[in-house]
């Protein structure tokens, strides 16, 4: 059974559910989630007597909002602790553990940042919420001089997010402080079988406009990066199913690879590919193949048939943030058009409500492996040149 929340759900997914049958939970806001006609929608009780039909439900959620629907109606399953070990990015370190005996990681409460003495940490180091979601919160800490001002800018974030997911997804009330990974970011959807082995589904390098961005912009695909990553990723993922024991169980990895090819995670994502329907969706556009139905079904991809026709274009999703500067409510419009005027292939544009969420969009585009300097003015913007102000 599948959960379709908000923030947002698309239509690629909505078509998926109806046509192949996939029942969906009915939960506080299904009703608002514009699911087609003809669609199975199943009630707590029926949600309830199927997932304790067996010691691994298959469940998907295309928002981590719908984790608080499961702690509360699903406690007698394994499911909120498998959940938590990888929400709980605390936990999360403490589980990979026997693999990382030296990576160095801190749990701080919010009210105890100002007070706390970094003098002596490593740096550059990272601190974000030990339950987050979606960069926020995130920040990159280069030199002790950089501690004070990022406490207060924490602190202001935390006024402009306190309402915009359950606490579940985004908790500020407690941090993580961790050391800096270097090296190049992907993102990986996957899931773990009924056996406990990974598949994966699809691999994202996650670019960057400079060493201190921590921002989610571009992020793509392509047949090389399929190609040169894998093996190794998988035997990764693997690895973290071994020790958490999950079974039929999505996830969105993000990890880096050092400067000496060694592969660290940054978090697992439970039970969803990437947020907003962003990943998922792309991998069909790129590969031909629909995420959500191999996982529902259990079937793994022969990258080597996928691949053998591709060539070498990066399929991306670029995030429009809203990087400007400018408050949302002396945000009068933002211009869609001109902005999808900057890529040749754009492929998918969805708009956001940015006075709801702190994003105006996502783009879908197509690029050739010759021309990424599109990417490349996107990445680098601020998007302000796409702003009208009140």
């Amino acid at each position: 059974m599948f959960f379709a929340d908000k923030p947002y759900i698309s239509d690629f997914f909505r078509t998926t559910v109806r046509e192949n049958k996939i029942p969906i939970v009915n939960t506080d806001v299904t009703d608002e989630m514009n699911l087609f006609k003809e669609t199975i929608i199943i009630d707590k009780k029926k949600a309830m007597e199927i997932a304790s039909e067996s010691d691994f439900p298959l469940i998907y959620s295309t928002s981590e909002n719908a984790i608080s629907w499961i702690y509360k109606n699903l406690s007698f399953t394994s499911l909120p602790d498998k959940i938590d070990l990888f929400k709980n990015k605390y936990k999360f370190r403490e589980l990979l553990k026997p693999l990382f005996p030296d990576f160095f990681y801190r749990q701080v409460h919010l009210n105890d940042l100002s007070k706390l003495n970094v003098e002596k940490f490593s740096y550059p180091f990272i601190i974000k919420p030990v339950i987050g979601f979606f960069s926020m919160g995130v920040y990159k800490v280069s030199e002790p001089e950089e501690w004070n001002e990022t406490v207060e800018l924490i602190k202001i974030n935390i006024k402009q997010t306190r309402n915009l997911y359950p606490l579940e997804v985004l908790n500020t009330g407690t941090f993580i402080i961790e050391e800096n990974i270097e090296g190049d970011e992907f993102a990986v959807d996957a899931y773990f079988n009924s056996q406990g082995e990974a598949v994966i589904l699809n691999i994202l390098h996650h670019t960057f406009s400079s060493e201190d961005d921590v921002s989610d912009r571009v992020y793509s695909t392509s047949k090389k990066i399929i190609e040169d990553n894998l093996l190794e990723f998988t035997n990764f993922a693997d690895n973290i199913g071994k020790l958490s024991g999950v079974r039929n169980f999505p996830v969105h990895i993000e990890l880096r690879r050092n400067k000496e090819g060694s592969i660290i995670p940054i978090e697992v994502n439970p039970l969803r590919f990437g947020g907003w329907c962003t990943t998922a969706d792309i991998t069909f556009m790129a590969y031909g193949f629909n995420p959500y139905l191999y996982y529902y079904n259990q079937q793994k991809p022969n990258w080597t048939e996928l691949l053998k026709e591709s060539d070498n274009n990066l399929f991306s999703i670029i995030v429009l943030d809203n990087s400007t500067g400018v408050e949302t409510e002396k945000i009068e419009s933002f211009n869609y058009r001109k902005v999808m005027d900057c890529f040749k292939r754009p492929l998918e544009l969805r708009k956001i409500d940015y006075n709801k969420y702190p994003v105006f969009g996502f783009i879908f585009a197509e690029t050739e492996d010759n021309n990424f300097k599109e990417l490349k003015y996107i990445l680098d913007s601020d998007l302000s040149e796409f702003i009208k102000i009140r």
